[in-house]
């Protein structure tokens, strides 16, 4: 049985100009991106504020699939 932190995906800070080209791609404003609590365990741990985007990094038998959240106050 694997360890409660093996399953936790990575959480990585989007960079400022990065998430211009995140938006972009996916012609949708930062802001409306799927939401995330800055109080989060893994926002916090790498220390996301209210106002970034953070991308989170999965895997499964079918791939490997990035998935990002805009950083909320909560």
């Amino acid at each position: 049985m694997p360890y409660a932190y093996e399953l936790i995906p990575e959480h990585e800070l989007v960079s400022s100009s990065e998430a211009s080209k995140v938006s972009k791609k996916f012609g949708v404003p930062v802001e409306k991106f799927p939401k995330i609590l800055e109080s989060d365990p893994q926002v916090k741990k790498i220390g996301a504020k209210p106002g970034q985007l953070v991308a989170i990094h999965r895997e499964d038998p079918t791939g490997k699939y990035t998935y990002y959240r805009y950083v909320v106050r909560g």
